[in-house]
């Protein structure tokens, strides 16, 4: 049977994204159908950028029930589709698409899966928490940001090495959101309850983030969003320092869900079965 007859036989939700074979994304679903006993599949569907656009336009005749969208075509899903949940529309681009009576609609599940990492691993860690630090400007950080306002953290210092990206976050997010420049960071650590890596640097094969944690009071949160390695450089220094350590593959895990609920009609939980899943997949021990 080809892709193209399996998809239209049973239920089939899809990643799609340029490139995207390094998507660990069929891991997850496949594991949460399995373990539901839902008949169902979920593939990699990779999607050049000039092709991006005509594809979200055809989605519905794709047969796919639904997707979720990683680089470079979260911004073109936004535009993409009919109607947009709150969470894109405040970070301005689209993470899982799925269909409502022929009509395409997007959501970002990137807070989400953030949110539910920290409240999973460390909880109550925003219960007195007064500042945060967000080290990076991209995309992720947008979906970060926009997290810990919901959270109504009273000071989020975004440190940029392009100061005007980390400028246009602060004017997108309103006044509790405040740039600063990587030489104030000592500083800001020593006052941050949380500090959040979005940038890919201690990823494998990227530069070590190179930052001292000395001023960090022992009760605050460090969160890497990088999970290869699994435990960064970043998250090693928290640990030996006695701060509490989160890793960045629980919000990948965590902001898959929502798109599962979505298109399968099953709301999966995520576990320690499935993080070992995922983790074997990358070949890292738990």
């Amino acid at each position: 049977m080809s892709r193209r007859q399996r998809i239209m036989t049973i239920p089939t939700a899809c990643v799609i994204g340029w490139p995207i074979k390094h998507s660990r994304s069929p891991v997850i679903h496949r594991f949460w159908l399995r373990e539901l006993g839902i008949m169902g599949d979920y593939v990699v569907q990779p999607v050049e950028p000039e092709r991006a656009t005509s594809f979200f336009a055809r989605f519905a005749e794709s047969g796919y029930v639904g997707a979720n969208v990683t680089v470079p075509h979260k911004e073109v899903a936004y535009a993409a589709v009919t109607r947009r949940e709150p969470a894109a529309r405040a970070i301005g681009a689209v993470n899982t698409v799925w269909l409502e009576d022929g009509a395409l609609v997007g959501s970002n599940t990137d807070a989400i899966g953030f949110l539910a990492n920290l409240d999973q691993e460390a909880s109550g860690w925003d219960r007195d928490a007064k500042s945060a630090v967000v080290l990076g400007a991209g995309g992720a950080a947008r979906a970060i940001v926009w997290a810990l306002t919901t959270r109504n953290i009273p000071a989020i210092h975004v440190v940029n090495r392009t100061a005007s990206r980390a400028a246009a976050l602060a004017e997108r997010f309103g006044p509790t959101v405040k740039v600063a420049e990587t030489e104030a960071l000592p500083a800001l650590l020593a006052e941050a309850d949380v500090l959040i890596n979005t940038t890919s640097l201690g990823m494998e094969g990227q530069p070590p983030l190179a930052i001292d944690l000395a001023p960090m009071r022992k009760t605050a949160l460090v969160n890497d969003l990088v999970y290869v390695p699994l435990e960064t450089p970043l998250l090693a220094a928290a640990r030996a320092r006695g701060l509490r350590p989160v890793d960045g593959l629980g919000m990948l895990l965590h902001q898959a869900v929502p798109g599962f609920e979505k298109w399968f009609g099953a709301r999966p939980v995520v576990t320690p079965a499935l993080r070992a899943a995922v983790l074997a997949d990358l070949g890292q021990k738990a």
